[in-house]
């Protein structure tokens, strides 16, 4: 049985999500979307996620999750690029983008009056109330279609190839059990999930906690004290969370942190970006040996597990492979790194079915080496085979001649009192070819001095690790898939100018 859904107020059981999506699926085939088809969903964190979870698994389509921050253009893309038949969307996010949804895409509206004030489009409930349930015969599940664009061009779409009937069940039981190591989903659980559902990790999540535990809690949005208030009613005992908010959960007054009751709590997972070792020491002091990071994509799916004993021994390491996974470092010349060499991370996660980029083959192909692919992560392994993540390749900063990875020091720099969010890169220097930039952006309402920064950060990091400038900006930008987008404010410094590294 499909897992209880909470969500503010609502409570669903699993019948009633299980009958929701049913009725999904029905609909969805007779708007026209056959086998392998794409509804594309443009909500904030929403109940209606899970009628698509359960709609895309029964009918055998894809969704493909809009980031609800997206420009209209960047909408337009992923909509033509997905070649999607419908459009999932909340009511008052339609009129910026009506003008760029492709002909013939049916737009089911949802939070709306009515229609959502659009004579073209129906409104999702009266709608899903109508629909009869999927009596097609049985297909293969489909998940989401996640969109990744890497660090330069358009983003991606990552398709994941179905899995045969016949090989299902076996595929679903190395899935299961990569699941329950890398991310703590095991039958019977109570889950939490306060991330943005337009992100991939976030998204297979759900996916398995819908499938498999007895409850999961849906949030519209991450607010530390909440999520402490929430594990103490529902007595969750695995969550999701990112290093960004391990430190706003950090930043909370102690008499806020002491307030709740965390005793049920079994495990938490972590992926998206490296976790600073002293957060999550920091982490592990107050929550328990709970804490689970691991290092996972969209197209790789979850590769390596880092548990809370690794995060002791081995501080800062993303953990071995998961059962069946292999990792490989490789140098510019294609050759195998000695272990503690840095160089170009390799994977495969057999348990997952094998993907291509849509509309896109070449570009899969690029990235392949032996049947593992790399995304332009910088990294080594220990003598014992655990993985350590440097930075992305092409946020490598070469100053005078020593690379410097701009991961590490932005792990220091979040943890700055008023700092909400940072990022640091390369800037142009005459002297040393680049220099170390930071930007942040501040806590609401807080000031934050670039001066005082860099003086805290000279007696936290080697002195060729502290940004020589630092500047603060409302808002950080963000790029195709929810990230920051670095690379933006990088190329700024670097307008009409010769990169040299």
């Amino acid at each position: 049985m499909p897992a209880d859904l909470w969500f503010d107020s609502l409570h669903r059981t699993g019948t009633e999500v299980l009958g929701r999506g049913m009725r999904l699926a029905g609909g969805l085939r007779r708007l026209g979307l056959e086998e392998g088809g794409v509804v594309a969903v443009l909500l904030r964190n929403d109940p209606v996620f899970a009628d698509v979870v359960f709609a895309c698994r029964t009918a055998g389509v894809y969704y493909c999750p809009i980031n609800w921050h997206f420009t209209a253009e960047e909408v337009r893309f992923l909509l033509e690029d997905s070649g999607a038949r419908v459009l999932i969307v909340d009511a008052d996010l339609l009129e910026p983008v009506r003008s760029v949804i492709p002909a013939g895409v049916t737009v089911l509206t949802v939070n709306g009056a009515g229609n959502g004030g659009a004579a073209d489009a129906i409104a999702y409930e009266s709608w899903l109330d109508a629909q009869l349930p999927y009596d097609g015969p049985r297909v293969a599940p489909r998940g989401h279609l996640a969109y990744t664009s890497g660090t330069t061009g358009r983003p991606k779409g990552v398709l994941r190839r179905a899995v045969p009937l016949a090989e299902l069940e076996d595929q679903t039981a190395r899935m299961r059990s990569v699941v329950a190591k890398a991310i703590g989903i095991v039958p019977g659980c109570r889950a939490l999930m306060s991330a943005p559902l337009y992100h991939s990790a976030p998204g297979v999540f759900i996916q398995n906690a819908l499938q498999v535990a007895e409850r999961l809690v849906l949030t519209p949005r991450f607010d530390a004290e909440q999520v402490l208030a929430l594990v103490e009613q529902h007595r969750i005992d695995v969550l999701y969370l990112v290093p960004i908010m391990y430190v706003r959960l950090l930043k909370l007054p102690p008499e806020v942190r002491a307030r709740y009751d965390l005793s049920s709590i079994r495990f938490v997972a972590s992926t998206g970006s490296p976790c600073s070792p002293e957060v999550k020491s920091a982490m592990l002091d107050w929550f328990g040996p709970v804490i689970h990071e691991t290092y996972a994509s969209s197209e790789a799916g979850m590769v390596t597990v880092a548990t809370p004993e690794d995060a002791a021994s081995r501080p800062g390491t993303a953990g071995r492979p998961v059962d069946d996974a292999s990792v490989r470092i490789i140098d510019e010349a294609g050759k195998p790194c000695a272990p503690g060499e840095v160089g170009l991370v390799y994977v495969r996660q057999p348990a997952y079915p094998d993907f291509t980029y849509l509309n896109n083959d070449a570009a899969r192909q690029a990235i392949d080496i032996d049947g593992l692919v790399s995304l332009g992560d910088m990294g080594y392994l220990d003598a014992d085979g655990y993985l350590f993540i440097c930075d992305r390749a092409s946020d490598m900063v070469i100053s005078g001649g020593v690379n410097i990875y701009p991961a590490e020091i932005e792990h220091e720099l979040v943890r700055y009192p008023g700092v909400a969010d940072c990022v640091v890169f390369g800037v142009p220097d005459d002297e040393y070819g680049e220099r170390l930039h930071g930007v942040i952006q501040p806590v609401a309402g807080a000031t934050v001095d670039p001066a005082a920064v860099i003086e805290w950060m000279r007696g936290r990091l080697s002195g060729f690790k502290v940004p020589r400038t630092i500047e603060v900006v409302a808002q950080l930008p963000r790029d195709e898939t929810g990230k920051l987008a670095k690379r933006r404010l990088r190329d700024q410094h670097w307008a009409g100018r010769q990169r040299r590294v």
